[in-house]
């Protein structure tokens, strides 16, 4: 039976026709393999599954099936910026390859089901096209709404420090009594290096999801590069987990600060966030969440101060010497541990310890020494906040 063929085949069909899309439909032609693969291609073959059973049942789906994976798959096109054409010439494509298909693969006795199916093809591709431009055309318009910018307007006000209860009263926003303020940094996808359309509907498929990850009880204003987020924290937040599920969702590495703060008091804490953020950069923190107590030293030593001029300007003879102050640099970072610097820095422990003496010898500070230890951490710090400002 040409349903049961259908069925079984479906998964390798899919793979064939979303190939086909790439080759044919210049917008899918600037999507990633993986892109391709990993969500196209499951829509795909949802779309075959709905019509293997109509031919089985002999009888075009009502309207309720289509809604679901197909509906939300066009949904999610247009989140990412996919044309709406593109989606419509997919599914035409898609639906005359299939009807190709399952008469090529017909026998003598299946002419019942091809002259059945040669019906279903249409009215299925009637149904499923209005189900998918409705949906399409849907989250366009919740995208664009007055709604957002209502909601963009509060958390303007938020930031600013200015009056927000007529603006969260306009938007319909519940007010918590605190906010998880986040700094969001998101690195490029490796889609946004192609040319042309294809990098920008990169960028906007990357903040797409990272909106849906965040979910509506979020506020946010988000870019390409990243932005601030504050999440409703009545309850506790786990801000190691938000980054990393944005992460996930972006695909992106996504660094992320985040301070605890009552709403009159967002604007402030953006800032603070602003500053950890930095920090935990210029201080290779590397990806994920950070918090101002695990950089309160470094924030500390990077406020102004008397002393911060006197203590930057212990390390200056080593300013002539890059080699030396960037091993005395990494040698602290990792722990006094010679063998692993010399190993980052592909030298010999001997070339390490040649330079540790010199550093002793120009500094007149010795890293073995506790006192001199500390001196040489908190300059470290200083100088390196003075290259993130410069």
């Amino acid at each position: 039976m040409l349903y049961q063929w259908l069925l079984t085949e479906r998964r390798r069909i899919a793979r064939r026709l979303v190939e086909l899309f790439g080759r044919e439909i210049s917008a899918y032609g600037r999507l990633s393999d993986a892109e391709l693969i990993d969500n196209i291609s499951l829509a795909t073959e949802e779309n075959l599954r709905a019509i293997a059973e109509s031919l089985r049942d002999r009888r075009i789906p009502p309207t309720e099936v289509l809604v679901g994976p197909i509906t939300a798959s066009a949904a999610r096109r247009a989140g990412e910026g996919m044309p709406l054409d593109a989606v419509m010439a997919a599914y035409n494509l898609g639906m005359l390859e299939v009807w190709r298909e399952m008469v090529a693969h017909a026998a003598s006795d299946d002419m019942a089901d091809v002259l059945a199916f040669t019906e279903l093809v249409l009215g299925y591709l009637q149904r499923a096209t209005t189900a998918v431009a409705a949906a399409y055309l849907e989250e366009r318009r919740r995208i664009e709404s007055d709604e957002q910018q209502r909601r963009h307007t509060l958390i303007s006000a938020l930031l600013r420090g200015e009056p927000y209860s007529d603006p969260a009263g306009r938007a319909g926003f519940a007010m918590p009594s605190q906010f998880l303020v986040l700094r969001v940094r998101m690195e490029p996808h490796q889609d946004e290096a192609q040319p042309g359309m294809a990098a920008a509907m990169a960028a906007q498929r990357k903040v797409y999801r990272a909106s849906q990850q965040l979910g509506p009880s979020a506020l946010s204003l988000l870019d390409t590069t990243g932005g601030i987020v504050l999440v409703p924290a009545d309850e506790p937040v786990d801000g190691a987990a938000l980054a990393g599920a944005l992460s996930a969702a972006t695909d992106v590495e996504t660094t992320a600060a985040g301070v605890l703060a009552e709403p009159a008091e967002v604007a402030v804490a953006a800032r603070q966030a602003q500053e950890v953020l930095e920090l935990a950069e210029v201080f290779g923190r590397g990806p994920g969440f950070h918090q101002l107590s695990d950089l309160l030293l470094e924030y500390q030593l990077t406020r102004p101060s008397p002393a911060r001029a006197g203590l930057a300007a212990l390390l200056a003879p080593l300013d002539a010497h890059p080699d030396v102050l960037s091993t005395l640099s990494l040698y602290l970072r990792l722990g006094l541990n010679r063998r692993k610097t010399a190993s980052q820095l592909h030298v010999h422990p001997n070339t390490v310890d040649y330079r540790l003496r010199r550093a002793v010898t120009l500094t007149g500070l010795d890293p073995a020494d506790p006192a001199d230890l500390q001196k040489i951490g908190a300059a470290l710090v200083i100088r390196a906040s003075q290259s993130l400002r410069t």
